[in-house]
């Protein structure tokens, strides 16, 4: 591997704490089986505010793993989907969201005894 992390400015570092945030997984996942317009994504995604939706899809935009596509409706709306890069995502968020289902009794134990 020919990438430093521990470089601030390393371009490995600044992927990982993109896709680092909750969010930004979540909402990668979310969009996994296709497009979804932004009320889709907020009652998919439990515990999300507007505010958090509206930055993290901006972020995943920005970043070239979300594209947004302008639905001409009335009111107008916007759909979301993932690009091929954020679809190249999908299998490394799917082991770690395995991995949070078969771990999370345990971490959550080892918070609440040290809480």
């Amino acid at each position: 591997m020919d990438t430093d992390v521990f470089l601030a400015d390393c371009p490995a570092r600044t992927t990982l704490d993109l896709i680092a945030g909750t969010w930004s997984v979540v909402v990668v996942f979310a969009l996994r089986e296709g497009p979804l317009r932004y009320g889709e994504l907020l009652e998919r995604i439990g515990g999300i505010s507007k505010k958090v939706l509206t930055q993290t899809l901006r972020r995943l935009e920005t970043s070239g793993l979300v594209r947004r596509r302008s639905i001409p409706s009335a009111p107008p709306g916007a759909e979301y989907a993932l690009t091929d890069l954020g679809e190249s995502l999908l299998e490394p968020v799917t082991v770690l969201a395995r991995w949070a289902e078969q771990h999370g009794e345990q971490v959550a134990a080892a918070v609440e005894r040290t809480a």
